[in-house]
């Protein structure tokens, strides 16, 4: 049982902690954001409490996980339901507009920040 509210922490501090970051970059979010960073920071945490990995390691993995997770949920959000999300069609390097190198970069630095709130739990 111990777990399972770890892993809702976890989901929990995720969720509302992407829609922050959203909320302070660009000054709004959507109901997307949330369950994206669910998502990623269970993730995060599954990987946390299994893998012995150095910082850079997970700095890699997290970046490519949160990518991922935004390009899933651009395809769903932006593309398929035509939400109008976010957009990064004006960003070098991007693909279809809902990922770039820029952000993914960015999230190679949240992604070690992420991890050592994990360590909290």
């Amino acid at each position: 049982m111990k777990m399972f509210f770890n892993y809702l922490i976890a989901a929990l501090i995720g969720g509302f902690g992407y829609c922050l970051i959203e909320i302070i970059y660009r000054g709004r979010t959507h109901y997307s954001m949330f369950f994206a960073g669910a998502i990623v920071l269970s993730t995060f945490y599954y990987i946390s409490t299994n893998f012995q990995l150095s910082i850079w390691a997970k700095c890699l993995i997290g970046m490519l996980i949160i990518t991922a997770v935004e390009l899933i949920f651009g395809i769903a959000f932006n593309i398929i339901l035509k939400e109008h999300v976010w957009d990064y069609s004006n960003v070098p390097l991007n693909f279809l507009g809902q990922i770039c190198l820029p952000f993914s970069l960015i999230w190679f630095v949240l992604s070690g920040i992420a991890f050592k709130v994990l360590e909290k739990i």
